[in-house]
């Protein structure tokens, strides 16, 4: 079974989906297609804390299970993403090589593209090699607004 839980925070209408205990994706002003159950669990309640506290300022770190799907590489690239302490940005190259694929900096952008459990594994940390802000699935102001929040710009 999925379970869902929708929020309405600063940055739009966010849903978190959970699947046997652990987080499988959040949604940010999207519509949920997905077969899932509106229902308040523990899980879902503590992420709901703790993305409001993140928003206001108050949280910097998650800990909260997650599953996230996708290849061995995309998991690769996501848990290397969440090593990335807050108020910090990497570059697409220095993920490549952290994950010990040098050449895969275009791969790993498209790992971020696909992160399923965005702000939670923190896609909006990574820039692009020449320091500027580039791609965001969520769009480059929500990616600019997360990185002020973190004091980054």
């Amino acid at each position: 079974m999925k379970y869902i839980k929708y929020m309405n925070t600063i940055i739009g209408n966010i849903a978190i989906i959970e699947e046997e205990d652990k987080i499988i994706a959040i949604e940010i002003n999207k519509e949920i297609k997905e077969d899932v159950i509106q229902k308040e669990t523990t899980l879902l309640e503590e992420v709901e804390k703790q993305l409001l506290e993140y928003l206001e300022g108050k949280r910097k770190n998650f800990d909260v299970p997650l599953n996230p799907k996708g290849t061995k590489f995309m998991k690769q690239v996501w848990t290397a993403l969440q090593e990335i302490p807050y108020g910090e940005v990497r570059t697409y190259g220095q993920i490549a090589q952290k994950i010990g694929k040098p050449k895969a900096a275009r791969a790993v952008g498209m790992a971020n593209h696909r992160n399923p459990i965005p702000i939670i594994i923190p896609c909006h940390r990574v820039i692009g090699g020449n320091g500027k802000l580039v791609g965001y699935a969520l769009g480059m102001d929500m990616k600019e607004f997360l990185l002020k929040l973190e004091g980054i710009f």
